[in-house]
């Protein structure tokens, strides 16, 4: 699997590792990009199946499956320890790579992430999937935006908005790779491993996301003990991108925080 590696800023600099959620492209990050490679090497990619890693996924997929991939991709770069940053779906990559990689994972931030799906947002999800069904590609890619974004941002946005559709339809990851990916996002229930997760965790959460409720992030703190975080009033589901400034000074005190952080003692 193919990753994108900033040159490190000094030597012996972290590694930082940023995963997206569900479309799976590495260029999500792009906002935070500038602010994390004064301090980070960061290594980005397009997960299985999407954008420049494109393959056909398995049936039964798993969250397993994809942190196993990121590791051992990882450890052929030479990438041997890292601090982790995942959204959503990559949050629970991340958790999954916590818990099977703990000599490699230093520090783990989540962003509107979860421990086990919720009711609210298995319904979003369900509704768009049958979007997906009835309409295809164009009306998944459509209906996107009003999970991610909030209504405002996006009235304000429009010409942005129809540029993103475009380039999301010309780079869409194909339906069953898709459903497949989803497939492992609905299965996810880490409520009986957190106990395993070593390293210290940063949560960020949007009090406005509309497909992720932040009270998921509260039940994620409450279960993993050397945990902390921190909620934005605003951003919505993709709050990295609707609010960088606020978000990049978040995510910077935070992994200044993990990383002068002793290691839990359990």
């Amino acid at each position: 699997m193919k990753l994108s590696l900033s040159p490190p800023p000094f030597e012996g600099a972290p590694v930082v590792v940023l995963i997206a959620g569900l479309g799976g492209s590495g260029s999500y990050w792009l906002p935070q990009f500038a602010a994390l490679e004064k301090e980070y090497q960061v290594v980005c990619y397009d997960q299985r199946g999407t954008g420049n890693n494109p393959d056909t996924l398995p049936e039964g997929y798993s969250l397993a499956q994809m942190a196993d991939e990121l590791a051992q991709a990882l450890t052929d770069a030479g990438i041997l320890r890292y601090t982790v940053v995942g959204h959503a779906l990559g949050a629970l990559v991340g958790l999954q790579l916590a818990i099977d990689k703990p000599d490699a994972v230093s520090a783990l931030v989540c962003i509107n992430g979860w421990l086990t799906l919720n009711a609210h947002t298995r319904r979003c999800f369900d509704v768009r999937e049958r979007l997906l069904h009835s309409g295809g590609a164009q009306a998944w890619v459509e209906a996107q935006p009003l999970f991610l974004y909030p209504a405002d941002w996006m009235a304000a946005r429009a010409p942005r908005l129809e540029a993103e559709e475009a380039l999301a339809l010309a780079h869409f990851q194909g339906k069953t790779n898709l459903l497949r990916r989803l497939s492992a996002l609905k299965k996810a229930d880490f409520r009986r491993h957190t106990a395993r997760i070593r390293c210290p965790v940063h949560i960020v959460c949007s009090a406005d996301d509309m497909l992720v409720p932040a009270v998921c992030s509260s039940e994620l703190q409450a279960a993993i003990p050397h945990s902390h975080s921190v909620v934005m009033r605003q951003g919505g589901h993709a709050c990295n991108v609707t609010e960088p400034d606020t978000f990049n000074t978040l995510l910077l005190n935070g992994l200044a925080s993990l990383l002068h952080s002793p290691e839990p003692v359990l």
